[in-house]
């Protein structure tokens, strides 16, 4: 089992930055890919970014690449998402999703989740 706890969110203004952080316990976490999800109300949940187990790999959704970024620091067992100039259609719950081998898009494709963290930006 691996618990997966995600904080940083919070209120900002348009063209603001947030960063996010999501810490992982439980197993090893050196051999999971991470991803970011959101889900805003009345939506599906929609995949953000993903990245390999060692981070050499990176993958963004089309509507943030250029003003996200994801990292991961296995040492600490944590994986961030700094989000820049955010605008209100990034409004949402964030989560944190974990899965053992290669990186996938798809919310199905993950084992474990994080209670997820919102984020709201105003314009």
């Amino acid at each position: 089992q691996v618990q997966l706890v995600e904080s940083g969110g919070g209120l900002v203004t348009a063209g603001g930055s947030l960063r996010l952080s999501c810490v992982a316990s439980g197993r090893t976490f050196g051999n999971y890919a991470l991803s970011w999800f959101r889900q805003a109300p009345g939506k599906e949940r929609e995949f953000v970014s993903v990245i390999t187990w060692g981070g050499g790999s990176t993958f963004y959704a089309d509507s943030v690449k250029g003003r996200f970024t994801i990292s991961r620091d296995n040492t600490k067992n944590m994986v961030y998402l700094q989000m820049n100039s955010l605008k209100p259609e990034d409004t949402g719950v964030y989560y944190c999703a974990a899965r053992i081998g290669i990186p996938r898009l798809t919310s199905q494709s993950y084992d474990y989740w994080g209670q997820g963290t919102q984020v709201t930006v105003s314009s």
